[in-house]
């Protein structure tokens, strides 16, 4: 949803850098008001780093540490500095990310009726921290608009939500002249917001610390998919939750684990 709101210095730039990497967040992919969604910035920096397998549709898994909130609509670039790449607006880091060997652990799936009654109890409609979220914001017209209530079954805290992405989410072209799908930053945006709720966004306010994702395809542009979410337990100001994405065969397409971080509210504004 949203970026930790404390910048941190650029250390040392590498003697021998990859080369520059322009990412732009245009205004559309917005979370707190003037800064980039957390998860759709995440997936950009996942992009630039091109871990998918050649010949494969499935990417290796990337994780993406956000230090600083990423600014609308100016460039960023991003420099490879042993192995990491580190993405800065000015001389400030707002991202880093590499790839990883995780093992990610995907939230059991449910039936897309069940995510659709999950998603009618939405509490954001009522309290919400960022209503102008890209992904859950009740008031983001041209937002993803994915919604998230609590399931009723036992054990964790479970949250789901349904999503059908339109064409305006679409990567393009559409990769392999198939089906149009939605692009990479978009599939991670989708996998975001609902970790969040998981973590129980109306009693405090959270935003994005760091992300780990593995997609093995893109959803469908047009088709109905389902997200879920579970809590995963806190460490002082940092709530962990993890969110899977699925098609609604049931087939399982990505995975994330996140960290989030409990800030004061008008820190994250």
């Amino acid at each position: 949803m949203s970026t930790t709101p404390n910048a941190t210095k650029s250390a040392a730039r590498s003697t021998t850098p990859a080369g520059p990497r322009d990412l732009i967040v245009p205004d559309r992919f917005c979370g707190p008001p003037g800064t980039g969604n957390g998860g759709w910035t995440a997936g950009a920096v996942a992009q630039l780093l091109r871990p998918h397998r050649d010949g494969a549709r499935g990417w290796h898994a990337v994780e993406v540490t956000l230090t600083a909130p990423p600014p609308l609509g100016v460039a960023m670039s991003g420099t490879e500095e042993d192995g990491v790449l580190v993405v800065r607006h000015d001389d400030t880091v707002v991202a880093r990310g590499r790839t990883v060997t995780d093992d990610l652990v995907a939230v059991p799936p449910v039936s897309p009726s069940r995510a659709r009654e999950a998603s009618a109890a939405y509490p954001g409609h009522g309290v919400h921290p960022f209503p102008g979220c890209f992904v859950c914001g009740p008031q983001h017209e041209s937002g993803l608009r994915i919604f998230p209530g609590p399931l009723r079954r036992p054990g964790p805290h479970w949250w789901a939500a349904t999503w059908t992405p339109d064409e305006s989410v679409q990567e393009t072209p559409a990769a392999g002249g198939g089906p149009g799908r939605a692009s990479v930053p978009v599939t991670w945006a989708a996998l975001d917001c609902i970790g969040g709720w998981a973590g129980d966004l109306v009693e405090r306010t959270m935003v994005l610390g760091r992300m780990t994702a593995r997609i093995d395809a893109t959803p469908v542009i047009g088709e109905e998919h389902v997200v879920v979410a579970e809590a995963r337990g806190q460490d002082g100001r940092k709530v962990h939750a993890a969110t899977s994405l699925y098609d609604a065969s049931g087939t399982l397409l990505a995975s994330a684990e996140q960290v989030w971080i409990v800030v004061e509210p008008e820190a994250a504004s």
